[in-house]
């Protein structure tokens, strides 16, 4: 019998394992309100029949949505506009010391995590693939957040 290959991080946290219910009890909010993300664009999940699954990444990235609701007040539309227009630094409340080393603040041109990620991990202790931005970023490329 052929096996198959085994899938790496990446494949296995892109994998959408989790039902609608158990989605929303890890993050401690309500089935409905995962559908009502959905409905607004922020959230694609995968679908098998009429149900909704969720991978550990889309867990990560409704962990920023009710992070950016809940903690931060913003709407469910201002998260959509932020998400288009807001830099980085702006939305992660980074010090103006951080902020004036960072090459993306500086050059403006790419997002921060394609030009300093080793001067984010080293000097923040934070890695790129945790950021609201980053997620945001890798999420709307996938799924296209509509808007």
């Amino acid at each position: 019998m052929k096996r198959e290959p085994d899938m790496d991080a990446k494949e296995k946290v892109d994998m959408p394992l989790y039902p609608i219910g158990i989605t929303a009890e890890l993050i401690g909010i309500t089935a409905q309100t995962l559908r009502l993300y959905d409905r607004h664009g922020l959230i694609n999940p995968a679908r098998r029949n009429k149900n909704r699954y969720y991978s550990e990444n889309d867990i990560k990235w409704l962990g920023c949505i009710r992070d950016l609701i809940h903690r931060k007040k913003i709407s469910i539309a201002g998260i959509k506009k932020l998400l288009d227009y807001a830099p980085c630094w702006e939305i992660t409340e980074c010090t103006a010391e951080k902020r004036d080393k960072c090459t993306a603040y500086i050059d403006k041109t790419k997002p921060c995590w394609e030009l300093n990620r080793a001067i984010c991990n080293r000097e923040s202790g934070k890695i790129c693939e945790d950021c609201i931005i980053y997620i945001a970023s890798k999420f709307k490329t996938q799924n296209r957040i509509r808007k």
